[in-house]
């Protein structure tokens, strides 16, 4: 199978390349932490992408069961159609929707799964996986058959940390923390996605986003994927390096600056230290 190496789009460090493939030679699915937006999500589908391998996602919300990834039962529908004398009724299986681990096991080639976000869930949703994920395969009750994976996907399972996830859970993933870049990764990683954007206006952004991101108390630290947002605005609107300087007492905060900071405690915040640094220059 082909190494995963980063691609055009997506930066990769050494350490994530080299976690990405310690885990697909081990078998294990990788659990991906990191602050948001520094590419978590979009890790699995390049990897699929450059391996060529189908991608199947599941996004994980506070409401979702483990039982959901597997299959669902409607026992309703089955109920209402066998009042109305439908013929679909004698066989239970018209009724079961599968979930995306069953997809993943019966696909014809391996698959790369992503399952996305799992801190979401309540405490219990990763250690009902555990079995599935361990053993690859399942029952389903309602039909009497054992589903087992014709092939082992390849598991990515991100986490904002919102939740401590179970040691048991924990045992069985490879654990790779993504860092926020640093400014030469950020500066590839933007280079990127705007091939020909003005020097200046760049190393001007740049100062602006990482001193946004170092301000003591700020309630949201912006992410890489709201810089690049930033970025597209300010080359949309030609958007001088001047005017990220904040050299006007009267213009404390950068232009287009909704793209970076996310609530009015961080403008306020923002503003008031920018001016009370030039007031002590």
């Amino acid at each position: 199978m082909t190494k995963f190496t980063g691609s055009q789009n997506y930066i990769a460090t050494d350490d994530l390349m080299l976690a990405v493939n310690a885990a697909i030679t081990l078998q294990r699915p990788l659990l991906v932490k990191g602050e948001p937006g520094t590419g978590k999500t979009m890790l699995a589908e390049e990897v699929a992408k450059q391996l060529g391998k189908p991608l199947l996602q599941w996004h994980i919300k506070s409401t979702t069961k483990a039982q959901q990834g597997l299959y669902e039962y409607d026992a309703v529908s089955r109920l209402r159609d066998s009042q109305l004398g439908e013929e679909k009724v004698k066989d239970i299986k018209n009724y079961i929707s599968k979930g995306v681990l069953w997809q993943a096991f019966e696909a014809a080639e391996p698959v790369v799964l992503l399952i996305d976000e799992i801190d979401k869930a309540d405490i219990e949703f990763p250690n009902d996986l555990l079995r599935e994920l361990d053993r690859m395969e399942f029952h389903c009750y309602e039909t009497r058959e054992t589903v087992v994976a014709t092939h082992r996907p390849i598991i990515f399972i991100t986490s904002n940390n919102e939740k401590e996830l179970p040691d048991a859970f924990l045992r069985r993933c490879f654990f790779h923390y993504i860092r926020f870049p640093d400014a030469d990764t950020m500066q590839r990683i933007v280079d990127a996605h705007f091939p020909g954007i003005k020097k200046m206006l760049l190393k001007q952004a740049l100062e602006v986003f990482f001193e946004i991101r170092e301000m003591p108390g700020l309630k949201k630290k912006p992410s890489t994927s709201e810089l690049l947002d930033w970025l597209k605005l300010l080359v949309a609107e030609d958007i001088s390096p001047e005017a990220l300087k904040s050299g006007d007492a009267g213009k404390l905060i950068p232009p287009l600056h909704g793209a970076l900071l996310k609530n009015e405690q961080d403008v306020h915040l923002f503003e008031r230290l920018v001016f009370l640094s030039k007031r002590n220059r």
